[in-house]
């Protein structure tokens, strides 16, 4: 009896060894991924730290070609690796909430997130991946949700927090309901964090992201959102100026770069949800969830503005939901990004473009609606040259009689992909997709 406890006491020991190694190899497998991942990110940030704010004159196309990838190719490979370094560390059992989204994968599953918000900004993935915002900046809490005056706001709103030329995180104290009066006009190096509240910007003018950079906004309402303008609008602390009529877009984009827009939900606005123009670019927008709304995306211009064939866009992770008719997005110059995001409503089409734009569509999940006549995700606007049109679906999941119509060398299989989605992943979007649009963030809770 001695001998057989003795014997089986040193088979358990040696699997406690063999499992013990496994866990240690695992974690050093997944400690080496991230370095990785974390380094690629910064590549290049080194000249993006200043927070001086950037005038109209200075938007060049020399500087915005700064701003743009000489390889888009590259970032989606970026994307793909991500996705499949989280992946594996989900099958690895390594942290038990991870869902294979790596933006979420990176933070989510910190009991303490709201003690290190700002880690918020290493978690960026695709084109606008650098976007570092407030993080090298202050606190800055808002407590008053009321926004009396456009031109001298007062301490403590957001208003007077989003025109202040240094770095800010910008935080809430409590639930509240914004009504602007006029344009939330955006400085330079700031990130808007709504984890852990209930804030709502809604029922009147929204957010201006104009002639800036580095700018995150994650974890806001923004819906109802209506034109204003002929009116003087502060847009930092030593200038206010005439504004002209806006559109009533939820968040519009003017000129800027290195933005990350994640985690909002976006619903019912006058014009779009998000409008991208004017040669903006290294912009991510990712686990959005959008709702009711006709135009909900627009990147570019017009067809004859060619300074947009500098921007670049990935959309990743994102739920178009309920009441969404076109424009998931509508793209016209430019390199677009759209990968595992959840398409289960639309009216019209899905994805639109003009001006011949690269659309690289990945790992995506498209369930047509019943109109037999709304099938097609795509759709090229008044053109008769779009078959050259670089075009492509890849592992995409197309769902009740969906169909995607490829065009370019992705049709004819010419692109070399450095790696691949795959089946696996468009199956996995519900799961990579459940979080999408403001999460419910208590402290001392994994968010």
């Amino acid at each position: 009896m001695r001998a057989r406890y003795s014997a089986t006491m040193g088979v358990a020991l040696s699997l406690f060894s063999l499992l013990s190694t496994m866990v240690l190899l695992q974690a050093l497998f997944v400690s080496a991924e991230n370095e990785k991942l974390v380094n690629s990110r910064f590549v290049g940030t080194e000249e993006l730290q200043s927070s001086k704010n950037s005038s109209m004159a200075d938007w060049s196309d020399e500087a915005l070609n700064e701003h743009a990838v000489d390889n888009p190719d590259e970032i989606a490979s970026m994307v793909d690796m991500s996705i499949r370094n989280s992946t594996e560390r989900r099958n690895l059992g390594f942290f038990s909430c991870a869902t294979g989204n790596p933006v979420d994968d990176c933070w989510r599953c910190d009991p303490h997130w709201q003690l290190h918000r700002k880690r918020l900004a290493n978690c960026g993935i695709g084109f606008g991946r650098n976007a570092v915002g407030g993080r090298d900046g202050k606190y800055y809490v808002v407590n008053n949700p009321r926004d009396d005056d456009p031109i001298n706001p007062r301490p403590g709103t957001l208003r007077h927090a989003v025109i202040q030329d240094q770095p800010l995180w910008i935080v809430f104290k409590h639930d509240m309901v914004i009504t602007l009066k006029q344009e939330l006009i955006m400085n330079s190096f700031k990130t808007i964090d709504g984890r852990g509240v209930n804030v709502h910007i809604a029922y009147g003018a929204c957010i201006t992201v104009q002639f800036i950079t580095n700018v995150i906004i994650h974890g806001l309402h923004i819906h109802d959102c209506k034109p204003t303008g002929n009116a003087m609008v502060r847009s930092s602390p030593s200038h206010y100026g005439w504004r002209t009529i806006a559109d009533g877009d939820g968040i519009s984009i003017f000129g800027s770069s290195h933005i990350w827009i994640d985690h909002n939900s976006l619903s019912n606005c006058a014009d779009g949800l998000i409008d991208a123009i004017m040669g903006s670019t290294a912009i991510t927008i990712s686990n959005n969830y959008f709702t009711h709304h006709n135009e909900v995306m627009l990147l570019g211009h017009s067809d004859s503005y060619t300074r947009d064939k500098l921007m670049q866009v990935t959309i990743a992770y994102n739920h178009f939901g309920e009441g969404l008719i076109q424009r998931m997005p509508r793209c016209r110059h430019g390199y677009f990004h759209v990968v595992n995001n959840d398409y289960t409503h639309w009216e019209m089409y899905a994805i639109g473009g003009s001006a011949e734009p690269t659309i690289n569509s990945q790992g995506n999940r498209y369930l047509a609606p019943n109109n037999a006549f709304a099938k097609e995700v795509t759709h090229r606007v008044e053109t008769n040259n779009w078959k050259h049109w670089n075009w492509r679906s890849e592992g995409d999941l197309l769902l009740n009689g969906a169909y995607f119509i490829a065009s370019g060398a992705g049709a004819a299989g010419s692109y070399a992909r450095a790696s691949s989605l795959g089946a696996k992943s468009s199956s996995m979007v519900g799961t990579i997709t459940a979080g999408a649009g403001v999460l419910n963030c208590r402290r001392g809770y994994q968010c």
